[in-house]
């Protein structure tokens, strides 16, 4: 494995509800806070354990985290039980507006649907994996930003 490679940290993420998560598993990639999404998916809250099991086997993340929203707490405990993995929360504040924006650039309207704003559409499917992404990234730039301040304050002695 290279220098670079053993650098980068990849983050499990999940938007909870109470029937459907956002799942995502992200990376840092060679710029600072550019990322690279290895997976996100929408997925019924009954098969968020088995999905996190695999996703553990298939990515290795070193954390988890998980949107301090609805359903957070029960969703935090699935996400722990079935990783192992130390579980984080993230402030969702602003994150589902943030997530239908990237959604609609992802995925822009077609034909007619094309003259009406987007800001009066509704998406074409759940995007709940976009606000895990989103969570996702803003674990990683907190993330990043601690760690240079340590490196700032762990200077020459």
């Amino acid at each position: 494995m290279s220098q670079h490679a053993s650098s980068k940290k990849r983050v499990l993420a999940v938007d909870p509800g109470r029937d459907k998560c956002g799942v995502a598993v992200i990376e840092t990639g060679r710029e600072p806070n550019r990322f690279e999404i290895k997976y996100r998916r929408v997925t019924p809250v009954d098969q968020l354990h088995a999905i996190l099991v695999r996703l553990i086997e298939q990515f290795s993340p070193f954390v988890a985290v998980v949107g301090n929203g609805t359903n957070s707490s029960e969703i935090a405990n699935v996400v722990k039980t079935a990783t192992g993995l130390d579980t984080e929360f993230v402030d969702e504040k602003f994150s589902t507006a943030a997530a239908r924006k990237r959604f609609f650039e992802e995925n822009p309207p077609k034909g007619w649907r094309k003259l009406i704003p987007v800001s009066l559409q509704t998406p074409s499917r759940p995007y709940d994996d976009y606000v895990a992404v989103i969570l996702g990234e803003r674990y990683l730039v907190s993330s990043n930003r601690d760690s240079l301040l340590h490196s700032e304050n762990d200077g020459p002695t």
